[in-house]
């Protein structure tokens, strides 16, 4: 069998489907780093959808080290991920190019990582609601059985109406350590754990991590660390971060004790589940 018959068997066993007889672009692609994400607009029933077409080429080298492990697929894993702040998959299958593709609600708004990026300025009110949201997003991958393994602002989308859409899963997988051995290094190098950054076994405490160096930017517009586009600067992350506490002296103290946990260079260290910094913060109002 080879790659491309391999990813079409995983994409389950119904026929090819013609994307572009199917759908009509209503916007120009966005690239990511395996795949190209379009919005269409459904020719038959003319629904507006989000249209994720994988590059089998350039996933191979992630998706091949699980071959004999029985990974679900991009799309086979979003749809047991369900909740208010999780994107909605729909379906998912292979064009008739070979590569995979999965089809979702199309989400309107904007990525969280554009708003920090550009310095928008949350009220201590906006701030507190997005770190539950985000937590709550995490929470729900985490209850379904998966780790992400890519939590950054990036995979976050703040719809005009203020809710917060956790939006991707082509690096998530089975919540089972033969998927978290040492070696898999793989995530956005800014919100990357140290334990994977230092190739070791991880377990979704490197969620965890990678949510706190998140809730932390949407409170103050900064990262705990100096930032870089290599993996140096996810060495760093073995360093004590800046106390968020320099950056919004205000910030109630629970939040920011529950905040900076997450950050522990040791995963033991950490809230051990979604749910117990979500406790942790019940009692927080702004």
């Amino acid at each position: 069998m080879g790659l491309g018959d391999w990813f079409a068997s995983l994409f389950g066993g119904g026929g090819k489907v013609d994307l572009w007889k199917r759908f009509e672009r209503m916007r120009e692609s966005t690239s990511g780093t395996m795949s190209m994400f379009y919005k269409v607009r459904d020719l038959k029933t003319g629904e507006v959808m989000g249209l994720k077409v994988v590059d089998v080429e350039k996933q191979a080298p992630v998706e091949g080290r699980y071959k004999s492990l029985g990974k679900p697929t991009e799309g086979a894993i979003g749809q047991q991920i369900v909740g208010p702040n999780v994107v909605r998959i729909v379906e998912w299958g292979t064009a008739t190019t070979g590569d995979p593709y999965v089809l979702q609600e199309f989400v309107e708004g904007s990525l969280l990582h554009t708003l920090i990026t550009s310095k928008k300025e949350f009220s201590p009110t906006q701030r507190l609601d997005l770190v539950r949201q985000a937590a709550t997003a995490i929470k729900a991958v985490h209850d379904a059985g998966f780790v992400h393994r890519d939590i950054c602002p990036r995979n976050f989308i703040l719809r005009p109406d203020g809710r917060l859409v956790l939006i991707d899963f082509g690096l998530t997988v089975p919540d089972r350590p033969a998927f978290l051995q040492p070696g898999n290094r793989v995530g956005t190098p800014n919100y990357m754990a140290p334990e994977v950054v230092r190739r070791r076994q991880a377990d979704k405490r490197l969620d965890i991590f990678s949510f706190g160096i998140t809730a932390y930017e949407i409170c103050t517009g900064q990262s705990p660390w100096p930032k870089g586009s290599t993996g140096k600067a996810a060495m760093a992350h073995d360093t004590p971060p800046t106390d968020i506490r320099e950056r919004w002296p205000d910030i109630p103290a629970p939040l920011a004790t529950a905040i900076m946990a997450c950050l522990a260079a040791e995963p033991d260290a950490r809230p051990p589940t979604m749910e117990r910094f979500l406790g942790a913060i019940a009692g927080v109002t702004l």
